[in-house]
């Protein structure tokens, strides 16, 4: 089962800061709440793996999700 409903409106961008490197992740809105998950355990998920990933890359890294298009 497909975690959003429009995929192909599914975006991934990396900003590195100084100390931070901060992943948008947008979707189209409808989505939003899917990706969140019920109790925001989804999200939580999501971010858990990304922490654990930049762990390992001794760096720090930081999830933002967002609706709609690039701006």
């Amino acid at each position: 089962k497909a975690l959003v409903d429009e995929p192909e409106a599914v975006r991934v961008n990396e900003v590195d800061g100084e100390k931070v490197t901060v992943i948008e992740l947008r979707v189209a809105p409808g989505d939003l709440g899917k990706v969140i998950g019920k109790q925001r355990r989804t999200a939580r998920a999501i971010r858990t793996l990304l922490n654990a990933t930049a762990a390992k890359l001794r760096k720090r890294a930081v999830l933002e999700m967002l609706d709609g298009a690039w701006t």
